[in-house]
């Protein structure tokens, strides 16, 4: 049975406001309804890893979901971080933050991992996908090029793969593409069978 069809039981909620999610969803055949907006500030331990950042932050998310979640619910979270140099890199305050993120980035490898976390009624997984992004050496007008026209305030890394700064200054990736657009697909529609499995094994107990 496809993933589609074994989650016609189910409600899968995505709480996220990144139209680059929805689109995955969509594109995916994972049918879903859209969270309302709620408030979670995103902070993290100092201490903590910077790999581990974004699994935390998208349990974070999960945690501050202000509804009750009903039988048959599932609700998604995700957070996406760039990690440069053991640095983590969020969605830049402002463009001459973002030409400071991108500058940091160009000539380099740096790693992007997205956490998603899964959580019904009784039960919650959390998982990562890690790619590994190689940038060519980005000229300060290409910089500037990308920071004024397109939209990097939004993106982790202050870049979207998908646009122009992607195709002109990506030399390789290693891992998901989709992983790098803000949502590990494959790995989302494998661990969310593999949870709704579990929760059909536990009705049957």
């Amino acid at each position: 049975m496809l993933l589609h069809d074994k989650l016609r039981d189910y409600r899968l909620i995505l709480a996220s406001n990144s139209p680059r999610r929805r689109e995955l969803m969509t594109a995916a055949e994972l049918p879903y309804v859209l969270a309302e907006r709620f408030e979670c500030e995103e902070r993290y331990p100092s201490q903590l890893p910077a790999v581990e950042v974004a699994a935390y932050l998208s349990e974070l998310k999960s945690e501050a979901y202000p509804k009750p979640l009903a039988a048959g619910d599932i609700l998604v979270t995700a957070d996406t971080t760039v990690v440069v140099g053991g640095q983590v890199l969020g969605k830049p305050a402002d463009a001459a933050h973002a030409r400071q993120m991108l500058g940091l980035l160009s000539g380099r490898e740096h790693l992007v991992v997205t956490g998603v976390t899964l959580r019904s009624d009784s039960r919650k997984r959390t998982f990562s996908a890690v790619s590994k992004v190689r940038f060519a050496d980005l000229r300060p007008e290409q910089i500037d090029y990308y920071v004024e026209r397109f939209s990097p305030l939004d993106k982790a890394g202050a870049y979207g793969i998908q646009e122009w700064i992607g195709y002109v200054g990506i030399t390789g990736i290693d891992g998901s593409f989709y992983n790098v657009m803000g949502l590990p697909v494959q790995a989302l529609c494998r661990e969310l069978e593999s949870f709704v499995d579990n929760e059909q094994d536990l009705k049957t107990i």
